[in-house]
């Protein structure tokens, strides 16, 4: 709904925006570069390639749920459950989860999410996007399986965050430092070890 709207259009300002400081901040504008390119040939799509590029990305994206978030929702649950003595916590602001995120959570109390869930939720997310839900939901008692759609995540998201601060979390986690497996094409992209650490530091402190 509107919600959507507003934080497609708010990231869509911010990005124009922080072109326009890294235009500023690298001097391009007083250089004079052309752009030529040639196009390819115009061919009709094929359904074949088409079938198999979607069947390659599904099972990338099993894969990866298979793995990378599975490994991640299994540290997550077993984080909250323990305590630093490594028995079982009497309750989830008493685990070894807790005491991390309390830690590092002062950073994000600006932004107005400053509470330890939702500090644990960005640094998963960091991992893999897809695991900010799947956090929320161990997180809240509802289960590392829950879909985004979830009425028992919303209810539990709702109970936790003001409208405000929700909407403050989503456009942070939409704006900060991709996933690992996009570091990793930036990376490859930049070539340069200290341009890979620009780029992901700025994207975190402009989000």
């Amino acid at each position: 709904g509107w919600v959507s709207f507003l934080m497609y259009f708010t990231g869509i300002v911010l990005i124009f925006l922080g072109a326009l400081l890294v235009n500023k901040v690298t001097g391009h504008k007083v250089r004079k570069s052309f752009f030529i390119i040639e196009l390819p040939e115009y061919k009709l799509p094929s359904l074949w390639f088409a079938f198999k590029s979607m069947c390659s990305r599904g099972w990338a994206y099993i894969v990866k749920a298979a793995t990378i978030i599975l490994l991640c929702n299994t540290v997550v649950q077993i984080m909250q459950t323990f305590n630093w003595s490594f028995q079982v916590a009497e309750t989830a602001d008493s685990s070894i989860l807790a005491s991390i995120g309390s830690a590092i959570c002062i950073i994000f109390a600006p932004l107005g999410f400053g509470d330890w869930q939702s500090t644990v939720a960005v640094f998963t997310g960091l991992i893999a996007k897809e695991n900010v839900v799947s956090t929320f939901g161990v997180l809240f008692g509802v289960g590392s399986e829950v879909a985004e759609d979830d009425p028992s995540l919303w209810t539990a998201v709702a109970a936790h965050y003001t409208p405000l601060a929700a909407y403050s979390f989503m456009i942070f986690n939409l704006l900060c430092a991709p996933c690992f497996a996009a570091m990793g094409a930036i990376k490859r992209e930049m070539n340069s070890a200290k341009w890979t650490f620009f780029a992901i530091g700025y994207q975190c402190v402009f989000a």
